[in-house]
């Protein structure tokens, strides 16, 4: 049973060896990534049993499991950071999305009695119905399950014009906001798949992941960040199962 979410963006900037020089950008980017941990947090204080990172996957085409002990790199990106992976051979396999969760997670990994970790991809562009399904299945995993779904919204504002109008794009990150505030599952399985490529939508997938395994249950909500700082819009959000009344 899905007992927690958390919603965080995986730019690599996040991770501060990604950043370099410091810049104009510093003040915000710590605000984002301040939202990312405390939502993290929040996630971890409702004692999961299991929790389960779900983010897209570009390389596969079907959902994927990764071993719980995988490593993910900033290799691509130029940046020489790895996590994970200690004592595993081989080169890290985890796509962009989980390598961020996998150091969110290590982040808050001096907590007490952390919970059982399973990494799942997802592909960019799954249908509805794959996720949704994805969803429900992990919700039965554990009696308690915590869910950190791993995504970015819109990419497609002006390159080199911070702030640039998009009104696609705009309309778009109103309604994820208003879904994620709310704690609407149903909402976030009506998103539509046809906007990933046209406004260069990394989350979608994952958003319908959480829709799908927070179907049968009422969650309170807490919207912590929802910007486009970068030219790409991220979201920060906590869900917590609301208990019913006796």
């Amino acid at each position: 049973m899905l007992i927690a979410a958390a919603v965080c963006p995986h730019p690599p900037l996040l991770v501060p060896e990604a950043t370099g020089a410091s810049g104009p950008g510093d003040a915000e980017l710590e605000r984002l990534r301040t939202a990312c941990h405390q939502a993290v947090a929040a996630l971890l204080d409702q004692s999961p049993d299991l929790l389960v990172v779900v983010g897209a996957n570009p390389r596969g085409r079907h959902p994927t499991e990764f071993p719980p002990d995988a490593a993910g790199s900033l290799h691509a990106f130029g940046v020489p950071f790895t996590v994970g992976g200690v004592g595993r051979p081989g080169p890290p396999a985890l796509p962009l999305s989980l390598t961020i969760g996998r150091w969110l997670l290590a982040r808050a990994a001096t907590r007490p009695a952390a919970p059982r970790v399973a990494f799942w991809g997802v592909a960019p562009d799954a249908a509805t119905a794959e996720c949704l399904d994805l969803g429900e299945k992990l919700a039965t995993l554990a009696p308690r399950v915590g869910l950190l779904a791993m995504g970015d919204g819109p990419g497609c504002r002006a390159r080199g014009v911070p702030g640039a109008a998009d009104p696609r794009a705009d309309r778009y990150d109103e309604q994820v906001a208003a879904c994620l505030a709310a704690a609407d599952p149903a909402a976030l399985a009506a998103l539509d798949p046809g906007h990933d490529r046209r406004l260069l939508i990394a989350g979608r997938a994952a958003w319908q992941v959480l829709a799908g395994a927070a179907a049968r249950d009422a969650f309170d909500a807490d919207l912590r960040y929802w910007a486009a700082p970068f030219e790409v819009t991220y979201f920060v959000a906590s869900w917590r199962r609301r208990a019913r009344a006796a």
